[in-house]
């Protein structure tokens, strides 16, 4: 199957899971799995969020960032991230992806696979 995110219409999600202004994105949904193409502008973000139930992979297309993760053990970190890196959450822990940048979109696709 071919997702051609490019001719899906976008989708404005304000202060996606109580993150700042908004995600603009092209999602496909298949009924248990999600892939979607996102786009934050500076000073946006994805709240942040534990994956119960699913994981979850980023791969940052264009722009810079970071993200805050968490363990279930409560170990915290947050880490700059750019085009080419390829972010893991597993199922149980906690993140959030932040466009830190002064001027470029951060653009990236991201999976949610149901576990």
């Amino acid at each position: 199957m071919i997702i051609r995110f490019d001719e899906m219409e976008v989708s404005v999600l304000q202060n996606f899971k109580g993150g700042k202004k908004h995600l603009a994105a092209n999602m496909f949904f298949d009924g248990t799995n999600r892939i979607l193409k996102g786009r934050l502008e500076p000073g946006a973000s994805i709240g942040v969020h534990a994956h119960e139930g699913s994981c979850e992979m980023i791969f940052i297309i264009e722009g810079t960032g970071s993200i805050y993760e968490k363990t279930p053990d409560g170990c915290e970190s947050t880490s700059p991230v750019s085009a080419g890196d390829c972010l893991y959450c597993p199922e149980g822990h906690t993140h959030s992806l932040i466009n830190s940048s002064d001027g470029d979109d951060l653009v990236f696709y991201a999976a949610v696979p149901k576990q």
